[in-house]
């Protein structure tokens, strides 16, 4: 199994990694997201933009349950893991209607464009 982000989601948040030269880390804590590293921030200083896994949300997903997928799907530590937003995957994230797939064992992560759904979910 994996988390998924979708492509519609994720591309600003890419995007604005570019433009400000800075990675974009992708992080387990308080539900799965993406940020850029350098990116705006709202009046109350969380980050403008941010991309959440589908299901991994807390703003909008019940707590047991992104919590109980995060943990099923990335192991039960809070981690950030920073990338390149120019490289491999992400380049073709950006330039493509593709989603993002996550995927992890106990050393590795995956990381997988696919295509996306075709209800959007």
């Amino acid at each position: 199994m994996s988390v998924r982000f979708k492509g519609t989601e994720l591309r600003p948040v890419l995007l604005e990694a570019v433009v400000n030269q800075c990675r974009v880390v992708l992080v387990k804590d308080q539900g799965v997201y993406f940020l850029a590293e350098r990116g705006e921030r709202r009046p109350d200083g969380r980050q403008k933009l941010i991309a959440y896994a589908v299901g991994c949300n807390p703003d909008v997903d019940v707590f047991d349950d992104w919590w109980e997928l995060a943990r099923a799907e990335l192991g039960g530590d809070d981690f950030g893991e920073f990338f390149n937003p120019r490289d491999g995957v992400f380049a073709l994230i950006l330039h493509s209607a593709n989603d993002l797939e996550v995927s992890a064992t106990a050393t590795h992560l995956s990381l997988q464009a696919v295509g996306p759904t075709p209800n959007g979910d």
